[in-house]
């Protein structure tokens, strides 16, 4: 009885765990952007974890990753921290990071998430190091081709490409100069940094390290792109500046129709049709990337990447039943649907049926053609910054012409191999 009473007195249930009612709200440390996904206009996510615990949400929010990602580590680091639950995006759970949080499947096994098979398994594995599962996935940014349709129809092109040879003539279509003198390119891509060109490599389902931490930059599939590249850079189908533009300027670039083809992330649709930006405001498609032709009957899409920030909790955190149990409200099957509904990029295949999602985000069906076989861009490991480098650095003297793409890619392999875990 004094069992019981005390139980009903001081204890709230969510789902199965037994969850200690305290007074102080659960520490949040996340991206300025995870909060407005979490609290924004169609709903606030946290509210039924602090309905079923009595606990409130303290979020301490940051506008640059790196700022997050440090200060998290550090709190994690800790022999105790006040900081209960972290965001951290993908790239950064290399296994030193990993270490520092909580492993998950004893608290998966206690009380499961909600239909964990209606998660992206690709967003589930990259969250998991060591074969131990150190986070829940959140928030996504899948890879898609975005491509100006006014300017295809200029060219004589009335649809959009069925396959990687398919994109590559239209890119090639639309490489010309306007009667106003200006430079219109066909491909244009903020850098050769290895998440960027490893998109081009999937159309040939290349990679630059595999999971099983081989460096396979010297194969087909990244020979192939590499290759791709150099030729466009040479017959003036890829900008002469490809090694200073940002973002920023890949945005202007489209926006003005300056580029014609753009691979990244699929929610810069809205960007690149923006009103303000430019005259092709609601030219701009945006589909999944195309696989080659020789890839036929084994991917109907490119399996291009997906990066993605998870939940993770830190290993001194004091409050761990109250973590796992933020965790789970924030990825229930509703949960999802109004972050979605936010602005979030949705990690469960349910959310892309809901017709009020579907009407705000005109990709939704191709962006989970994407989903349904993306993987992430590299493997977690210590020295994976360092061997992105040493990508940059050859990839950018095989286009410039310094060296050919299989000198340099046999390099690159030569150079990295030796960073990769045993």
């Amino acid at each position: 009885m004094v069992a019981r009473r005390a139980l009903l007195g001081g204890v709230a249930v969510l789902a199965m765990p037994a969850i200690v009612r305290a007074a102080e709200p659960l520490s949040v440390f996340a991206h300025k952007v995870h909060q407005s996904a979490a609290v924004g206009s169609a709903g606030d996510i946290t509210a039924a974890f602090t309905r079923e615990t009595g606990v409130g949400v303290q979020w301490t929010t940051f506008a640059d990753n790196g700022q997050l990602g440090d200060r998290l580590l550090r709190e994690a680091s800790l022999d105790h921290t006040a900081v209960d639950v972290g965001f951290l995006v993908n790239t950064q759970i290399v296994p030193r990071v990993a270490k520092l949080f909580e492993p998950l499947e004893a608290w998966m096994a206690k009380a499961p998430v909600a239909a964990p098979e209606d998660i992206f398994p690709g967003l589930l594995a990259g969250m998991k190091v060591g074969g131990l599962q150190v986070g829940l996935p959140f928030r996504h940014a899948s890879s898609g081709l975005h491509y100006n349709a006014a300017i295809l129809a200029e060219r004589g092109i009335d649809h959009g490409p069925a396959t990687a040879e398919d994109m590559i003539e239209m890119i090639r279509r639309c490489t010309y100069r306007r009667d106003d003198g200006t430079r219109v390119v066909g491909l244009v891509m903020p850098g050769l940094t290895y998440p960027n060109v490893i998109d081009l490599a999937r159309m040939w389902d290349g990679d630059f390290i595999t999971p099983d931490f081989k460096c396979t930059a010297d194969q087909p599939g990244m020979l192939n792109a590499i290759r791709l590249l150099r030729a466009l850079y040479q017959e003036g189908a890829f900008p002469r500046n490809f090694t200073t533009l940002t973002t920023e300027d890949t945005t202007q670039w489209m926006q003005q129709g300056r580029g014609v083809f753009c691979v990244q992330s699929m929610s810069r649709a809205r960007l690149f049709n923006d009103p303000r930006g430019g005259a092709y405001a609601g030219k701009i498609r945006t589909v999944a990337l195309p696989a080659s032709a020789t890839l036929q009957g084994r991917y109907p899409v490119a399996p291009a990447k997906v990066e993605f920030w998870g939940m993770a909790v830190p290993r001194p955190a004091g409050r761990k039943e109250l973590s796992w149990a933020f965790l789970r409200a924030m990825t229930t099957v509703e949960a999802t649907r109004v972050a979605a509904l936010n602005g979030n990029g949705p990690v469960r295949n349910s959310t892309y049926d809901d017709a009020t999602f579907r009407a705000a985000v005109p990709y939704a069906d191709e962006e989970r053609k994407v989903l349904k076989v993306a993987r992430i861009p590299l493997p977690a490991f210590d020295e994976a910054a360092r061997a992105g480098d040493l990508f940059r650095e050859e990839a950018e003297a095989a286009v410039l012409g310094l060296k050919t793409p299989e000198q340099a890619m046999g390099d690159l392999t030569r150079r990295v191999t030796p960073l990769l875990p045993a």
